[in-house]
């Protein structure tokens, strides 16, 4: 009796949280109030199941107790029992499938007016991709990934040179605008989430995976990676600002294109050269184009990694105990192959960059121009 009675309040408080419980989904943000029905749909049906069940188990325990003079029957099969269940079970799996099955055909096939966007992920930062003025996205391919072309851009495209490229973790979107997102990875399975869209797709290696969502409200959004994608997985996160039509255009225009940025790295390559300052702005350039700042600072604020700024110089205390002053040859070192040694306090999540000598000289001399005691003595005369 005391099972029968511990069963019967599971019922009535898994019910009652439910209905008590501050969890309850986002305010919704996009069009697809349906995934919010299907979410309803599935917790209803199981919901039943979880009740009926259980409140059989609990008739059954009280019905069918052990009492003196009673001996219990033995009936190995009752074939109406059993077509029943088979009847209710497949009505029940089949409630769950249908409406998942029609919505995800509207989910990943958009409508006529639709922006494109492309959502590129890489061990841990978003990048994006919209169509220029012409309208249309360049193809891509990975034999042209370089650190110069991370998108993979194929340069013999011309629908792809007024692409616009953004390389930094926040991205606009235009309200009311049916936006498809067409996804890519360059390393490991990913996947792009905004909760408040009732949106996401996994990101396959490989693979473009689509799909589209409108946005019906203004504000800005956290990206998350919904796929444990490595160490740093946490921490691979974006905003998505949802604003009006001219203030998303002002400021796609506001963007570097294809060909823009092609020309700049030919620039800062000829440029690096010409002093130190111009290469300590390349390499500025290089950090930010690398998502280095997701996880670096340089106003000496804690994050993730080590703060830039008064690094260089400073002597580091290592997991193991052991110590090592950051100068150039330790930056050179740690930036080729980050978990070589682990610096005491942070975890080794630092993915290796295919950096050119070039690109590592100014990366190293950004570093150096953030101040510390070695930066500081090289400037006196």
């Amino acid at each position: 009796m005391s099972l029968a009675i511990a069963l019967f309040l599971i019922i009535v408080l898994a019910v009652g949280f439910h209905f008590a419980s501050p969890w309850w989904t986002t305010p919704i943000a996009s069009n697809w109030v349906r995934m919010d029905d299907m979410l309803t749909i599935t917790l209803v049906i199981t919901g039943v199941f979880f009740i009926a069940i259980n409140l059989f188990i609990v008739i059954a325990l009280v019905r069918y107790r052990h009492r003196k003079g009673h001996r219990a029957d033995y009936e190995p099969h009752n074939r109406r029992l059993e077509w029943w269940l088979i009847g209710l079970t497949s009505v029940g799996v089949a409630a769950l499938l249908a409406p998942g099955l029609f919505v995800y055909a509207d989910y990943i096939r958009p409508p006529s007016n639709v922006l494109q966007m492309e959502v590129f992920a890489q061990q841990w930062q978003w990048r994006f991709r919209f169509a220029g003025p012409g309208g249309k996205l360049g193809t891509t391919d990975v034999r042209y990934i370089s650190n110069d072309n991370p998108f993979g851009m194929n340069p013999g495209d011309p629908n792809g040179r007024d692409n616009y490229l953004i390389e930094t973790p926040e991205v606009h979107l235009p309200l009311n605008r049916p936006i498809q997102v067409l996804t890519r990875s360059r390393d490991v399975l990913h996947d792009f989430y905004v909760p408040p869209f009732r949106a996401r797709m996994n990101i396959v290696p490989g693979m473009v995976t689509t799909f589209w969502f409108t946005p019906t409200k203004a504000g800005r959004y956290d990206i998350l990676c919904a796929q444990l994608c490595g160490l740093g997985h946490a921490n691979m996160r974006g905003v998505v600002v949802v604003e009006d039509e001219a203030s998303f255009s002002r400021w796609l225009a506001q963007q570097s294109t294809f060909a823009q940025q092609q020309a700049r790295v030919q620039a800062a390559t000829a440029a690096a050269g010409g002093g130190a300052q111009a290469l300590a702005n390349q390499g500025k350039t290089l950090a930010e184009a690398k998502g280095c700042f997701a996880c670096h600072t340089v106003d000496g604020s804690p994050r993730v990694g080590p703060t830039w700024k008064g690094l260089y110089g400073k002597t580091e205390t290592m997991a193991d105990g052991s110590t090592a002053k950051v100068d150039e040859a330790y930056l050179r070192a740690f930036i080729r192959n980050p978990t070589a040694r682990v610096v005491k306090g942070f975890a080794p999540i630092m993915p290796k960059f295919d950096l050119s000598e070039q690109e590592l000289t100014s990366l190293v001399a950004y570093i150096q121009s953030l101040g510390g005691s070695a930066a500081t003595s090289a400037a006196q005369p």
